[in-house]
């Protein structure tokens, strides 16, 4: 590939199959957000743990509807823009998850070790990601000079 051609695909829109992907998750966040909104609203008696638990799945599916409809709203090239922003949902929402399961922990007492494992990889695989992200857009801004 020739760099006229690379820097013509980084000028171009964004692609069906992009699209597509975008409304996937427009409306898986919507659809999860509303789950677990409705389930938040229509159960008076949960236990605060939970409740919070919901508020926070709630807030997260809000977030990715947020970035699906940011996303195809973009009429010009997003250089990788979008794939850091996600990352950063991503890895906002693992903070946020990562805090609730240690407070949670430590209101036990206890944090089994299969638990510690899944929210460090968890939280590993969001840092390398965000890493990964910003490399990618400053190899395309580089590109487009």
């Amino acid at each position: 590939m020739t760099p006229d051609e690379i820097l013509a695909r980084l000028e171009a829109p964004l692609s069906l199959r992009r699209r597509l992907g975008y409304l996937a998750v427009l409306l898986a966040g919507l659809g999860g957000a509303l789950l677990t909104g409705t389930l938040w609203a229509t159960e008076p008696a949960l236990p605060g743990r939970t409740a919070a638990a919901f508020g926070l799945l709630t807030t997260v599916g809000l977030g990715w509807a947020g970035y699906g409809g940011w996303a195809l709203t973009r009429r010009a090239p997003l250089y990788a823009r979008d794939r850091v922003i996600a990352a950063w949902i991503a890895l906002a929402a693992w903070l946020a998850g990562g805090a609730g399961v240690a407070a949670l922990a430590a209101t036990r007492g206890s944090f089994p070790a299969g638990m510690a494992v899944v929210v460090a990889v968890l939280g590993a695989a969001a840092a390398v990601n965000l890493v990964v992200a910003h490399r990618r857009r400053a190899a395309l801004r580089r590109l487009r000079g």
